[in-house]
């Protein structure tokens, strides 16, 4: 199968939505989509974007994302996360994903990067092995903590 990987353009964010809302139905939580298409447009391509994209094509068709962005690490210095890497059902295995992600690897290899991180669930054994094929670690005793923004707020005004 031919396709191509290119960056994301701001007229591509319905597309990237769509594939966030399948990412998202696929990992049992259709319902935790809150982001809007503006949202990616304002954020993705403002005078700071705060992330980018790379998209792969298949006869003009977007097909698969992989959507990632800055981070500092205390210990490393510059890093990436992978925020989401998703192929629609039809076209993966297929080499799609591979192509994606090694293009986020090698965008980071070219900027001196010093660590790319991502999440990945614990069900999901084709992607873990997948990984750990291309050299990297999946740590079973780190957890993932996270604060949403109700009990961001009831912490905040309980604290003031």
């Amino acid at each position: 199968m031919q396709f191509k990987i290119r960056k994301a353009k701001v007229t591509d964010m319905k597309e990237v939505y769509g594939l966030i809302c399948e990412l998202a139905a696929f990992e049992h939580q259709p319902e935790a989509v809150e982001i809007k298409i503006k949202d990616l447009k304002k954020a993705g391509f403002g005078k700071k974007p705060s992330f980018k994209v790379f998209l792969a094509e298949h006869d003009n068709k977007i097909v698969g994302m992989a959507l990632f962005y800055p981070r500092y690490s205390t210990w490393k210095g510059k890093t990436i996360h992978l925020e989401d890497l998703i192929v629609q059902e039809n076209y993966r295995g297929k080499g799609v994903g591979k192509a994606l992600y090694s293009k986020v690897l090698n965008y980071a290899y070219k900027k001196n990067i010093k660590r790319v991180a991502w999440e990945v669930l614990d069900w999901n054994t084709n992607a873990i092995a997948f990984y750990k094929s291309t050299g990297a670690k999946v740590f079973d005793n780190w957890k993932i903590a996270q604060i949403n923004n109700e009990a961001l707020a009831t912490y905040v005004e309980s604290n003031q």
